[in-house]
């Protein structure tokens, strides 16, 4: 698998993974019915730097790295991942996740700050803990999950410097 930086030549691929989840509204605060135009704005071009895994010439998922706040909170970023529905179960999103901590540092950045990992998110909750980010907050109630209802979400964060 490569993950590199996406380009307009992948903005299809990466609607086509995103259209789903988004329209799922079971993990991203994001509007169930956004367009096309919307999300690639969102996911590509907001953002300082977006990212796709690929295999054998097949988008497998797609990243994001932005700063989380600005002025003193700076140093902070975050992230955004998604992982296509047939590459699930692959590693894709813990290869992701590893590689958007070692860009992250090149980019200037000390810490990785999650703000919204829901409760009901158990796979991505348990793999940011594996990858070494601590919850630091649970916001009760948070996020009105089509399913289940009102959900609570974890904050989570990583120190991204040694010592």
């Amino acid at each position: 698998m490569d993950i590199r930086h996406a380009t307009p030549d992948d903005h299809n691929a990466i609607w086509s993974i995103l259209l789903p989840v988004f329209a799922a509204g079971e993990t991203y605060a994001i509007a169930r019915d956004i367009s096309k135009e919307d999300a690639l704005q969102l996911w590509c071009d907001l953002p300082k730097a977006t990212y796709v895994a690929e295999d054998q010439g097949q988008i497998l998922g797609t990243y994001y790295i932005k700063t989380n706040a600005a002025g003193g909170g700076a140093h902070v970023c975050n992230c955004g991942y998604v992982t296509a529905a047939a590459a699930q179960g692959r590693g894709v999103a813990r290869a992701m996740c590893e590689h958007s901590q070692t860009e992250a540092r090149a980019l200037g950045y000390r810490a990785m700050q999650f703000n919204l990992v829901l409760a009901s998110n158990a796979g991505a909750v348990g793999l940011w803990h594996k990858l070494g980010f601590e919850t630091v907050g649970i916001l009760p109630r948070v996020f009105d999950h089509p399913k289940l209802g009102l959900v609570d979400a974890h904050v989570m964060y990583k120190w991204l410097e040694e010592g």
